[in-house]
C-alpha cells in the first residue's frame, strides 16, 4: 500500500467515533458508593445500560437503582446502592447513594 494511502487509512480510522466499553466487573468486589464531581458530569444524558455501567463504575456502587425524578420512595441507606433519578424523557436528573439518605 503506497504510504499517502496509509497516511488516509489512519486519519479516518481515528475519525470513526469511539465507543466507550464499560464493564461490571470495573467495580471491585467489597466497595461501597462513593460520591464524587464526576456523577454530575451524567446529568441530561440518556438512561441505558451502558450508562449505568458507567455510574456503577464512577461511583463504585455495585447496586444502581433507576427511578422515576417524581418517585418518592422511602429512604433505604445502602452503603452499595447508587440511585439514579430519571426525567420523563429518561434522561438523568441525579445520581446520588443511597447512603446520603437521598434516595
Amino acid at each position: 500500500m503506497p504510504e499517502p494511502m496509509l497516511v488516509l487509512a489512519a486519519l479516518l480510522s481515528s475519525a470513526a467515533p469511539q465507543s466507550i466499553r464499560v464493564g461490571l466487573d470495573q467495580v471491585p468486589p467489597g466497595s461501597k458508593c462513593v460520591e464524587s464531581a464526576v456523577l454530575a458530569s451524567f446529568v441530561g444524558q440518556p438512561a441505558s445500560a451502558q450508562l449505568g455501567a458507567q455510574l456503577m463504575a464512577a461511583s463504585r456502587a455495585p447496586r444502581l437503582k433507576w427511578v422515576s425524578g417524581t418517585a418518592t420512595n422511602a429512604s433505604r441507606h445502602d452503603s452499595k446502592l447508587l440511585v439514579v433519578r430519571l426525567d420523563a424523557q429518561n434522561r438523568v436528573v441525579s445520581a446520588n447513594c443511597a447512603s446520603t439518605g437521598e434516595e
